[in-house]
């Protein structure tokens, strides 16, 4: 059998502060990876497309480059 138990924000946290520092310090690192892992998987699931390849990015990206160096190249007079 399942126990609920409902508790608001600030008793949470009431809680939490009585805890010894330590185990306060290694809550708060596990609830960080988990709210890091959380929306990384958010931004990935959003982002997510079939219609880019690594090679198209790649192509884009030395595109980008080759420009930005042409346009240094002109402004510092380096031709």
């Amino acid at each position: 059998m399942d126990a609920v138990l409902n508790l608001n924000y600030n008793q949470i946290l009431s809680l939490v502060r009585q805890l010894p520092v330590r185990t306060q310090l290694r809550l708060g690192r596990i609830l960080t990876k988990d709210a890091t892992r959380a929306e990384l998987e958010y931004f990935l699931e959003t982002f997510k497309t079939d219609e880019l390849s690594e090679e198209d990015i790649l192509s884009e990206v030395q595109q980008v480059r080759k420009e930005r160096h042409a346009r240094h190249q002109k402004e510092t007079g380096h031709c």
